[in-house]
């Protein structure tokens, strides 16, 4: 059975930063593209950021939405079997239910749910003062 398990998620101040966690079980994340989702209250969910497989041993590629990319970093550690999202510089639309999820596929261009098979339950990260 596979399971993906958020952590790390909670209440920070504008401009602070948080390092969510996403832990595998019954799958080996480094053989998936791995892509971590936030959704806000009353909106769709969004893919902030992707990594792709090492399947045929190619180097990682990473996809970040525009609005996250030079604050938000996605990063494996095989031996942990855990991928990770640091995020920095956060701010109120940053707030939202974090959730990591694993697919068979990988874009350049874009992040999409329906490429993605396993969910975590979701975290949540609130920005707030």
């Amino acid at each position: 059975q596979v399971q993906l398990v958020e952590s790390g998620g909670g209440l920070v101040q504008p401009g602070g930063s948080l390092t969510l966690s996403c832990v595998g079980s019954g799958i080996t994340l480094d053989y998936s593209a791995i892509a971590w989702f936030r959704q806000a209250p009353g909106k769709e969910r969004e893919g902030v950021a992707s990594v792709s497989s090492n399947i045929g041993g190619d180097t990682y590629h990473t996809y970040y939405l525009d609005s996250v990319r030079g604050r938000f970093t996605i990063s494996r550690d095989n031996a942990k079997n855990t991928v990770y999202l640091q995020v920095h510089s956060l701010n109120p639309e940053d707030t939202g239910v974090y959730y990591c999820a694993a697919g068979p596929t990988w874009n350049y261009n874009y992040c999409r749910p329906g490429d993605f098979v396993h969910w975590g339950q979701g975290i949540q990260v609130t920005v707030s003062s």
